[in-house]
């Protein structure tokens, strides 16, 4: 437990996030000729599509189509598309999958000519990329393509969107709750009522109230998780968030008192009232996770005044200081309550131990156990917390966790 501190059909199957755009061979596409009567007026040919050329050689062509500003580094895009072979093979099309692709610029998730030509356009343009070996994929090829092949794609940005841009809150009622929690749905979602006791994934941006940005899970590219009504975030959030519901993006002013209070915390000062841009992403009822059954077994006591319960011997090695230990864990208080378990999030916990990244009694704890084994410990407060309140743990609480240890590495 940590010492207490917040293109396929998946972005191609996430395999295009890297890779773009290659998830199958959608189709090949034949041109065949076929000879027409002979008439006495010719037709013009068609206009030569006159092409750019960027310094990484980079050809394209745009039909400006759309308005606004360009896309840039960190901007979430949707991009319809379709992609050929210099033969004229069609080996992806997004339109045939009838949604476009979703990425993030300047994260890495598809290829350098993409990465470049996206950039040059503006929300409903339309373009023609011929893109180089070395801005695709290279000596290797992919898939269907070829090695050192040159790529066309024809492009439709759909969308930009910037979730690290605050939301416009312009004309839209607050609401406040009993404890002055203030809130607006800016865009409302069409899922479940959030209530305690639910697993949520959230995104956020957090800011001071001058504007500066503080934290960001959009930066991190990863949600926040946690389970509602447990104490693991502030409680502005806590109360807050109980008035949405999933799809919701909403804002949310804290008073300083259901923040970080009267001392603050890392970049956010003392009394600072906040305020957060959320996007509710998913939510989920938990089950609580039953306590082990320790009825009739034997009560160990080191010499620090750690007690232990074996309840499932493991098997093979102890873990060494220095190993990476991967172990599931609910932690309960005396009364009975849980403040915390990585079975309820679904997701193992790790740590390196004896490196003080968790509290004495975990590595005191761990140190005893091998793979495999499934152990009560009772740890007293001067091998826990001390005489800190973190969370929802009081100052000199005594704490049980009941843990497994499901591996360790090096």
């Amino acid at each position: 437990m940590k010492k207490h501190t917040p293109v396929s059909r998946e972005l191609l199957s996430r395999q295009l996030l890297r890779i773009l755009p290659i998830v199958s061979v959608v189709a090949f596409l034949w041109l065949t000729g076929c000879k027409t009567a002979q008439v006495a007026t010719v037709a013009p040919e068609p206009e030569k599509m006159v092409m750019k050329t960027t310094e990484s050689g980079l050809e394209y062509h745009i039909e400006a189509l759309g308005s606004g500003p360009t896309a840039a580094d960190g901007d979430v895009v949707s991009v319809h598309y379709s992609a050929r072979l210099e033969d004229g093979t069609v080996f992806d099309n997004s339109y045939d999958r009838g949604e476009p692709i979703v990425f993030t610029l300047g994260t890495g998730q598809v290829i350098p000519g993409w990465e470049e030509g996206i950039k040059l356009l503006s929300k409903g343009d339309k373009a023609t990329f011929n893109i180089p070996p070395q801005l695709a994929y290279g000596e290797n090829g992919i898939g269907p393509i070829p090695p050192n092949a040159t790529l066309t794609f024809e492009v439709e940005l759909v969308d930009i969107s910037n979730p690290a841009a605050p939301l416009d809150v312009t004309g839209i009622p607050r609401q406040t709750t009993e404890r002055g929690v203030e809130y607006a749905v800016v865009r409302q979602g069409q899922g479940i009522q959030l209530e305690p006791e639910m697993r949520l994934k959230v995104h956020y941006n957090g800011f001071l109230e001058d504007g500066t940005r503080f934290d960001s899970s959009y930066d991190r590219a990863r949600p926040i998780e946690f389970v509602l009504g447990r104490g693991m975030v502030i409680p502005g959030w806590e109360e807050g968030l109980q008035q949405l519901r999933v799809g919701d993006h909403a804002r949310i002013w804290i008073p300083y008192q259901l923040a970080y209070g009267e001392n603050g915390r890392g970049p956010i000062p003392a009394r600072a009232n906040l305020i957060f841009d959320v996007e509710i992403m998913e939510a989920e009822p938990v089950a609580t996770p039953k306590p082990f059954d320790v009825s009739g077994l034997e009560v160990h006591t080191t010499e620090t005044g750690l007690m232990y319960i074996v309840v499932r011997e493991g098997h093979g090695q102890l873990p060494e200081q220095g190993k990476v230990l991967i172990v599931h864990y609910s932690g309960f208080m005396e009364d009975g309550s849980l403040f915390d378990s990585s079975v309820q999030r679904g997701e193992p916990f790790r740590f390196v131990l004896g490196s003080n990244q968790v509290i004495r009694g975990w590595d005191e704890g761990f140190a005893l156990m091998r793979k495999g084994s499934k152990v009560r410990f009772i740890i007293p407060p001067d091998l826990g917390y001390g005489d800190r309140e973190v969370g929802p743990i009081p100052a000199n609480s005594t704490l049980i966790f009941d843990v497994e240890l499901i591996d360790f590495q090096q």
